[in-house]
């Protein structure tokens, strides 16, 4: 039996309270990760929707293939520092007041094209409460071998494509943006102010079409230049959006190392402590990134804002060493993740690749 054969000994269940509780966690916590100043948040946003202003400007203002090529890799990078900003709106750190989490968070979202109500549903009231959990958690939730094998070809090619490097945003937007939280059926008690909020997201695509569109038009003459504008302005750093935060979704709770829970094995601790990591960005790279990659103590205390994350984690890891997933974002590894971590036997706990699930078997049926 190997270390991924066997489910590991969680540090947090030999500690006080309820077996599998995050109490012990927490109280390493030191209670200055909880701070969060008005003024604060409010630079946060400010600043980004500056930076989004200048990239917008940008993408309007140049033509040349590079420069445009350059400025969709800065809009998406941009645009996640945006959505990080409403993602602590949305689960209220960002600030004291629930009113101004809603309002920045509703606006921030905007260039991000996500439904406010939508994002607080699936994320803080789903993928946060039963992180990495068979059945509930539906981000990156993995495939059997057995439901791979009665998936159809073309099934299948969309699996490989979207569970590989190439394909993390395709998977966002079909899996997360699309079925979840554009098109999905909300509960009757979230179906108002979701309607609402889908509403408030197209109206803010179709006033910034119509605009960039007749900008386009003003300056080429030509139904071709007014496309053109809304596809490099508007589409192109949405779809480059998509692939950062599936991305990055991805390196935040699936590697070998991290395994997903039966319903009945799970505990808090072992989706918010051992399902996700502490992936430690370049010098500088949090400026855009403001920390999002320090994910365990985001899991752990939602209401720990961005900017006080490493304080957290540092606490964490001193008290849990053995447990905590702490190693530098490298994107040689995220390739590697997706090569490894295909599909997943939760009797046994462990990642698949398409080679080994050849192997496994069911109902005299092999898995090809």
């Amino acid at each position: 039996m190997t270390l991924l054969d066997a489910p590991p000994t969680s540090a947090g269940e030999a500690g006080d309270g309820k077996p599998g509780s995050l109490m012990p966690v927490i109280r390493q916590i030191p209670a200055k990760a909880y701070d969060n100043p008005t003024w604060k948040g409010l630079h946060y946003f400010v600043r980004d929707l500056v930076l989004y202003g200048l990239v917008v400007w940008g993408l309007i203002a140049l033509d040349h293939p590079l420069a445009v090529a350059a400025m969709w890799v800065l809009s998406g990078v941009v645009i996640s520092g945006l959505f990080v900003v409403a993602h602590d709106a949305a689960h209220g750190s960002l600030f004291r007041s629930a009113r101004l989490n809603s309002w920045i968070g509703h606006l921030a979202m905007l260039p991000s094209w996500h439904v406010y109500e939508g994002w607080v549903l699936g994320h803080n009231r789903i993928h946060h409460a039963y992180t990495v959990r068979e059945g509930f958690d539906f981000v990156w939730h993995p495939y059997t071998p057995a439901q791979y094998a009665a998936m159809s070809r073309l099934q299948r090619l969309r699996h490989r494509f979207e569970w590989s490097w190439l394909g993390a945003g395709a998977y966002y937007l079909r899996e997360v943006w699309w079925n979840k939280m554009i098109v999905g059926t909300p509960p009757a008690r979230w179906r108002r102010v979701i309607r609402r909020d889908r509403l408030i997201v197209a109206a803010f695509v179709v006033s910034a079409s119509v605009a960039l569109g007749w900008l386009g038009w003003t300056q080429s003459g030509t139904a071709l230049g007014a496309a053109w504008m809304v596809l490099k302005v508007l589409v192109v750093p949405f779809l480059v959006f998509s692939y950062v935060i599936g991305s990055f979704v991805h390196v935040h709770h699936v590697q070998p190392g991290i395994r997903w829970w039966p319903r009945r094995e799970w505990t808090k601790f072992k989706g918010q402590v051992e399902g996700t990591t502490i992936l430690r960005v370049p010098k500088g790279a949090n400026f855009f990134l403001h920390w999002i990659m320090v994910h365990v103590p985001h899991h752990v205390d939602m209401r720990i804002p961005m900017y006080h994350l490493e304080l957290a984690a540092d606490a964490i890891k001193a008290a849990y060493p053995d447990v905590v997933h702490d190693e530098k974002l490298r994107f040689r590894d995220f390739m590697a993740n997706t090569r490894r971590c295909k599909l997943y036997d939760f009797e046994q706990g462990r990642w698949l690749t398409y080679a080994e699930a050849a192997t496994w078997e069911t109902g005299g049926a092999r898995v090809r």
